[in-house]
């Protein structure tokens, strides 16, 4: 494949089809402008993101009152409001379907399928909400669920957030400290849990994990079956009911939805929480509402009735996301379980079972697809899907070319990033401009996204932090018990005054897209150079002998040398010309700046509950400090395979 050109070109016919550029049609019409390009229009957003919010409600159809004022005090990014005077709905814009048409199917590995219309949809939220009002469930209480990504946990969010109610999810395999490290902090008034869930074939109990939680929470609890025996777990957790016990007495009506101010919370999402507890980041629902409204319209393309699926647990900000495309229609397509059970092929089966247009993954998921010899490209006919996107953690080049070669040639992809911070992206997919190897297409509309050195100015071709510097809906409204607002400030605000610092060391391309090099917290340092490790992933993950690394700065000598782990596939050995090879590997793919002092082979890498590789957590074991948060970990056992290596005492 010719790295010169693009991967993917949009026809002038996908183009003028696209929602976007319907958009722009609109927006030009309403202010009699023109736009030579979507650049330009890029910019306009930005300049005047007042008309341009403003514009996404109007297009999309909001429900609500969206008032005179637009945006106040623009000029302080902490202090910006959008919107002030506005009041909807979250969960009534959601649920703006009707009918015998599928609003969700959902997928439990190979043990259970089912869908709902959004006639059932909308009467399940009826009943639910109807029994949460009874128990007095109201504005700005706390709702907590340890779910799998179920039909009814997107209908209990719904019932939460159309009385006011604030909601807060993770899934089922936490343990029992990470989940009350999270949902300790909020104080629920309820909590909900299924009687257990599958995973890689195997039925997993969380009744007597419920319980523990129950007690210390001091909660009532609602049992939601699904892989076990719901009466049995509330006779084990005691204080609960099952979720057919909860909602008999109640038979579906119309839905009452309360209408709040735009920035009203709806939302409670928590860092990893791999350097301590977690920080519990507030989204409003106004805010959320138009930046998913935008991303999955526009950026996306999303219309209504097509199936949109993303590759998530209720423990990803990727759920929220998801969850959101109800608002446009779209038909939610729901997987819980091992995405690699029985075989790598489950989730390509889905998509050309149900005909998705967008397929959502992480990146470390195209990576073990493409090691793992599959090839849906030759066995699946996956001819209505449009668009991949993959988050999580940078994808590399290797997998953009993957995603072509392996999952579909015409197919856009879009890799995108941003995070539980803004509950949406930064950068992301544009179905105008055309795919490049490696790279995220561009900025998000209304978003004043730029790169800038360590001296608060813009750079070009260099790689440096990622910042927004113009304020933007979906901040958050706040953090949780955070009153003098000094953690939310310290999170985003300290490295540059009135700017937003996302902690991602990034760098433009000749393109006008971006390249993401990883966590700035987590660049390395050696010699005073700034390395990102993504460019190190980047190379040694193309060897087939390496199933994957993590690679950290180590303190040597007054500097930082850089060390690298590697889990060997197929039972390899870590042989001296097996780390000669993946030396000259990245020497000459990336720098010998970039090579590392030290290659060590580990069976294990700790990663979080939703796959990311927990650099700072290694670094800190190898340095014989505590790991603050273990439980945040979804095998932190993995972390003791790092500590007293010998080979990092030597030169």
């Amino acid at each position: 494949m010719d790295r010169e050109q693009p991967l993917w070109v949009p026809s002038e016919d996908f183009k003028a089809k696209s929602p976007m550029r319907a958009f722009m049609d609109f927006v030009a019409g309403r202010h009699g402008l023109s736009f030579a390009d979507y650049d330009a229009f890029h910019q306009w957003s930005i300049d005047h993101r007042d008309l341009f919010w403003s514009a996404i409600w109007d297009f999309s159809g909001v429900k609500g009152e969206k008032g005179e004022r637009l945006l106040i005090d623009d000029e302080r990014m902490l202090e910006a409001r959008f919107f002030p005077d506005a009041k909807l709905n979250f969960a009534e814009n959601l649920l703006a379907g009707n009918g015998r048409g599928d609003a969700l199917v959902f997928v439990g590995e190979d043990k259970v399928r089912y869908r709902w219309s959004w006639d059932e949809l909308r009467a399940m939220v009826s009943r639910l909400q109807q029994a949460m009002k009874a128990m007095g469930i109201g504005e700005g209480d706390r709702v907590a669920a340890m779910m799998p990504n179920l039909p009814e946990t997107v209908a209990l969010m719904l019932a939460a957030t159309s009385l006011g109610a604030i909601w807060s999810s993770c899934s089922p395999d936490f343990g029992e400290q990470g989940v009350l490290d999270r949902f300790g902090q909020i104080e629920p008034k309820l909590f909900i849990t299924c009687d257990a869930y599958w995973y890689n074939g195997k039925r997993q109990d969380v009744a007597e994990k419920a319980k523990a939680v129950a007690v210390k929470l001091s909660v009532p609890v609602l049992v939601v079956p699904y892989a076990g025996d719901a009466e049995a777990a509330v006779a084990t957790i005691g204080n609960a009911r099952t979720l057919g016990n909860f909602i008999a007495a109640f038979t579906a009506q119309e839905i009452q939805f309360t209408r709040l101010p735009f920035s009203h919370p709806i939302y409670i999402l928590f860092s990893s929480g791999t350097t301590g507890v977690p920080k519990c980041i507030v989204h409003g629902a106004g805010g959320t509402l138009l930046q998913h409204l935008k991303e999955h319209r526009l950026h996306c393309g999303l219309t209504e009735g097509e199936k949109l699926f993303y590759f998530t647990t209720c423990g990803w900000m990727m759920w929220n996301w998801l969850i959101s495309g109800l608002a446009i229609k779209a038909t939610l397509c729901l997987y819980d379980g091992s995405p690699f059970y029985p075989d790598g092929n489950v989730l390509f089966d889905y998509a050309a079972r149900e005909k998705f247009a967008v397929f959502g993954t992480s990146a470390k998921y195209i990576d073990a697809v493409r090691k793992g010899g599959f090839e849906p490209a030759k066995t699946h006919d996956l001819s209505t899907l449009r668009l991949v996107t993959s988050t999580g953690s940078p994808l590399s080049p290797e997998g953009f070319t993957f995603v072509y070669e392996g999952i579909k040639p015409d197919v856009q992809l879009a890799s995108i990033s941003g995070g539980t911070d803004i509950v949406s992206c930064f950068v992301l997919g544009n179905p105008l401009k055309p795919v490049w190897r490696g790279e995220i297409q561009g900025p998000g509309l209304g978003l004043a996204v730029d790169v800038w050195d360590d001296d608060g100015k813009p750079v070009r071709g260099e790689k440096g932090e990622l910042v927004c510097s113009r304020a933007f809906p979906s901040m958050p409204v706040m953090f949780w018990n955070d009153p003098d607002g000094k953690k939310y400030k310290a999170a985003y605000f300290e490295r540059f005054v009135n700017v937003w610092c996302h902690g991602d060391f990034a760098e433009w391309t000749g393109h006008g897209g971006l390249v993401i090099h990883g966590r700035s917290d987590a660049t390395l340092n050696p010699g005073g150079v700034r390395i990102g490790t993504a460019e190190i992933y980047n190379q040694v993950e193309q060897l087939e002998e390496v199933a994957e690394a993590i690679c950290i700065g180590q303190d040597w000598e007054d500097d930082v040398r850089v060390i690298l782990f590697v889990r060997l596939a197929g039972g390899e050995g870590l042989t001296p010309d097996l780390v000669s090879k993946i030396k000259t590997k990245i020497r000459t793919g990336a720098s010998p700046r970039h090579v590392p002092a030290k290659v060590v082979q580990v069976t294990d890498i700790p990663r979080t509950k939703s796959g990311k590789i927990v650099e700072l957590a290694v670094r800190e074991v190898v340095h014989g400090r505590p790991v603050k948060n273990k439980e945040a970990l979804a095998n932190p056992e993995a972390l003791d395979l790092f500590a007293g290596i010998e080979e990092l005492s030597k030169p």
